[in-house]
């Protein structure tokens, strides 16, 4: 699956203030509910995430963190693009402040699909003309 089929207009979000990780955590979780509508609230996908967060965190480095997570509830890969107004602490490997969010859930049977988008994600945002055209 590209990339681009799981982004348009409406899952991408523009200088958006937090202060922590966990602010984060939840504008993902709030415009992840908006695109899965009735079937998963901003909790149950906050808890799927941070979950995922206490394995290690999933900030990549170079200002960028792609919090994701399986879901039982969603029958299809669904991701937005937050960029934050600052960078906040995530606990990224190379520990610069985030403020780049590709935030990603799959379904729970998934497992390889949910691997071939995290390593394309991380093959583009390894890039650094790509992250400074997004900022």
């Amino acid at each position: 699956m590209e990339i681009s089929q799981l982004l348009s207009a409406e899952r991408v979000v523009c200088n958006v203030a937090v202060s922590s990780k966990k602010r984060a955590l939840e504008a993902a979780s709030n415009l992840l509910a908006e695109v899965c509508g009735a079937s998963m609230s901003d909790i149950e996908i906050f808890d799927g995430l941070i979950a995922r967060e206490k394995l290690g965190s999933t900030g990549l480095g170079h200002g960028v963190a792609i919090p994701h997570g399986r879901f039982n509830d969603v029958t299809e890969a669904v991701a937005v693009f937050i960029k934050f107004e600052q960078g906040i602490d995530f606990d990224a490997i190379d520990g610069a402040p985030v403020d780049l969010v590709f935030a990603l859930m799959v379904p729970q049977e998934s497992t390889e699909e949910h691997l071939q988008l995290l390593a394309s994600l991380a093959e583009m945002f390894s890039d650094a003309t790509v992250r400074e055209r997004l900022r």
